[in-house]
């Protein structure tokens, strides 16, 4: 029953108040080590070995952690690209999937994650009794129940210092059993594949070798647990990934090694019949024993932290009764909903029989790894700007990860499996008829676009212009085709592969029956280098005034554009129109993106990309920083390019004075990596005049400055002739948020 202390969560999509905040050791790895290594490993793993053999009981393991394994690789990936606050599993099925699809998991999470704290109770009673048998059952469940709610109504601190404990009592339990010289020095023949003469006991429908791994199964799960407590952690991106991924390989190498010690501690009849092998065969049993009861201790305490954390996230989410009054926190800890928590297992307690529905508490945990996977596979494969982790994984990961978990949940009990499933569906069901989650951007959009015309309506009942799901959508004006060759590869660049372009002929110097086939050539250019490209042809008198009124009626488009591409024209005559048209663009929310084409240096060699950047004030956050210097656009806009060039990337920003050079490398370094941009990339910060640094820095290919829609034309120009490079200019929209 391991699963039972692997998922706790919240979420909110605000900061849940003041609390101590833990490290990748304390946070992450100590609370997974302790959930991974529990009750089974002491009593079933011989077991398993035993029936199965040495051989069979390695491919069990190899199997269950295989699964694990790929389910702890697209969690930590996912939370390298996310800025998790509370939640963790939560947080990411609501940022992803939407809150219907996270609450229809959490609900019947909570409850299970509830009810395990009676069951890890219940084992704990079980072995104190082999000690002292003369203790009556109900006297000794309730003793340790208070105890650990006490422990976690604390503080989440107190538990992990607690846990520590308990670690080194599973530590020193570990050094009896291997410790002991007279199994490794045994002779009996090993069985290297078992006849399963102990697994029909089980009582579980398959073959005997899968009902040998559906005993097993729960051992390797509760890799979320550490996840779980992302809210407190002082940096959840590099913890998570650290303390998960630690804690599975630790737990995975002790595993084998237990395999290989009960193979040589007793014969495998011995091994099937007897499940205190491993305190009779340790050299001190008693230490083996205080170890399996730690186990049982730090599960229940796992799981009593955990879940008030999950009743607390629906709760500041609205989507259970009493929301207002669950969600608040006393000096950082959930209490209200601990106090919940405590009267729903002291239910449990009271019924005495909860192993009538573990196999079902364990499918929820199934179902909730099975959707971290999910999530992490869709995410990656939409091809959207907002998924940027730093662990990057190939889609087969996460595949894999799904899979087995849906494998493994019609393993161990196809029945629970199935209503499972039918319970999260009719939560789900029941949320989208209630019609009260909070909206919020999700990946969803991104499929619904993907399925185009088919999926309109439920793009539309969605919020398309999250900043999640942003990708490029470019109007590009012209009125000469021909004109627009130089410019062919840097478009392409930017919106592959998932981005979109319109094309807007203005028929201002002839007729539209003579400029429609020739954009429509264009178009077909476009498609063909695996850009989603559509044209419009308006007839206009003048230029500016046909790109005015196609931007005004493309922002009623299903698919409508967020950026508008133009080229810093050559003659100062032209410098109004287009401001004039830039003007517009700001009042209709549309991000513009100016081309400042350099004829001599052109695109160079498509290799080196800077990205100019002012200096970061004094104190001033990254959020605060990129809304007041409109450098989002921008931002995205390079790491887009640099990824089509698989090119080198450039951070500079200019400084007056020398003394200000470490704060403006320190800020630029901290927007690099809430904006997870590539480590490759190399930070400049110059002191000087800006004028002098233009001409005096690294060359690049092309040049990005974020810019305003106000932006004096002439001053672009100034600057492509300075840099000797071609440059692009790029005011934001509103609607790009390079932190997404």
């Amino acid at each position: 029953m391991e699963a039972l202390a692997g998922t706790t969560a919240s979420v909110s999509p605000e900061g849940d108040g003041e609390g101590k905040k833990f490290g990748w050791f304390a946070g992450v790895f100590t609370p997974t080590l302790l959930t991974i290594l529990g009750v089974i490993m002491y009593l079933r793993l011989p077991w398993v070995v035993g029936n199965a053999g040495l051989i069979g009981a390695l491919s069990i393991v190899g199997l269950a952690t295989g699964i694990t394994v790929a389910t702890g690789l697209s969690l930590s990936s996912i939370a390298t690209n996310t800025r998790l606050g509370a939640g963790g599993p939560y947080a990411i099925v609501t940022r992803s999937l939407g809150y219907e699809v996270a609450a229809s998991v959490g609900v019947p999470l909570y409850l299970s994650q509830a009810f395990a704290v009676a069951m890890y109770v219940f084992g704990f009673r079980e072995g104190w009794g082999w000690i002292f048998p003369e203790h009556p059952a109900l006297l000794v469940d309730f003793v340790l129940f208070v105890l650990v709610l006490s422990i976690a109504y604390v503080s989440a601190d107190l538990a992990f210092r607690v846990q520590y404990l308990v670690m080194a009592v599973i530590a020193v339990s570990l050094v009896m059993v291997f410790g002991n010289v007279e199994v490794w020095q045994s002779t009996h023949e090993i069985e290297l594949f078992g006849d399963y003469a102990g697994a029909p006991e089980t009582g579980l429908t398959g073959t005997e070798y899968w009902a040998v791994f559906a005993v097993f199964f729960p051992a390797t799960t509760g890799i979320l647990v550490g996840a779980n407590m992302s809210g407190e952690l002082a940096n959840p991106r590099r913890s998570i990934p650290v303390g998960t991924l630690s804690a599975i390989g630790v737990t995975s190498v002790i595993y084998l090694a237990l395999i290989f010690w009960a193979a040589k501690a007793a014969p495998a009849s011995e091994l099937a019949s007897n499940y205190n092998v491993m305190i009779d065969r340790s050299l001190w049993g008693p230490a083996v024993l205080a170890g399996l009861l730690g186990a049982t201790f730090s599960s229940a305490l796992s799981s009593l932290v955990g879940a008030p954390r999950i009743l607390q996230a629906l709760a500041r989410d609205r989507l259970v009764p009493g929301a207002a009054w669950l969600a608040k926190r006393t000096n950082g800890e959930p209490r209200r909903a601990m106090l919940v928590t405590g009267v729903i297992v002291l239910v449990g307690l009271m019924a005495r029989e909860l192993n009538v529905v573990a196999p079902l508490i364990t499918m929820f945990f199934l179902i909730t790894y099975a959707v971290v996977n999910i999530v992490t596979l869709a995410e990656s494969s939409l091809g959207l700007m907002s998924f940027r982790p730093t662990l990057e994984l190939p889609r087969v990961v996460p595949a894999l990860g799904a899979l087995g978990c849906i494998f493994a949940m019609f393993i161990v009990n196809p029945t629970f499996s199935l209503f499972a499933v039918g319970i999260v569906g009719g939560i789900y069901s029941w949320l989208l008829w209630r019609g009260r989650a909070p909206r919020t951007g999700t990946v969803r959009s991104g499929i619904f676009v993907a399925f185009a015309e088919w999926a309109a309506a439920k793009v539309l009942e969605h919020d398309l212009t999250t900043t999640r799901a942003w990708k490029p959508s470019l109007v590009v004006p012209i009125r000469d085709p021909t004109r627009l060759r130089g410019e062919f590869r840097i478009l392409v660049d930017v919106c592959r592969p998932e981005g979109a372009m319109k094309i807007l002929g203005i028929a201002s110097t002839e007729t539209v029956d003579d400029l429609t086939p020739r954009v429509e050539n264009l178009t077909r250019s476009f498609q063909e280098a695996g850009v989603m490209t559509t044209a419009s042809i308006i007839d206009s008198a003048g230029f500016a005034e046909g790109i005015v009124t196609g931007l005004q009626a493309l922002r009623s488009a299903f698919f409508r554009p967020n950026v508008l591409f133009l080229k810093v024209p050559d003659q100062l005559d032209r410098h109004p129109e287009i401001a004039q048209v830039m003007r517009e663009a700001k009042r209709l929310r549309i991000g513009t993106m100016l081309l400042g084409y350099h004829p001599t240096a052109g695109f160079g060699r498509q290799r080196v990309v800077n990205l100019w950047l002012s200096p970061m004030k004094s104190g001033q956050s990254v959020r605060a920083y990129l809304d007041e210097t409109n450098q989002n656009l921008a931002i995205l806009t390079a790491l887009r390019i640099r990824r089509s060039w698989n090119g080198e990337l450039n951070l500079i920003t200019a400084v007056r004075d020398a003394a200000d050079v470490l704060q403006a490398r320190a800020g630029l370094e901290e927007l690099c990596d809430l904006c997870r941009i590539p480590s490759e990339a190399v930070v400049h910060v110059i002191a000087g005049e800006f004028d002098s640094i233009l001409s005096r820095a690294t060359q690049g290919d092309l040049e990005l400055f974020g810019s305003s829609h106000d932006q004096p034309l002439d001053f672009m120009a100034g600057l492509v002739q300075t840099t000797r490079a071609t440059c692009m200019f790029l005011a934001d929209s509103g609607e790009e948020d390079a932190l997404a």
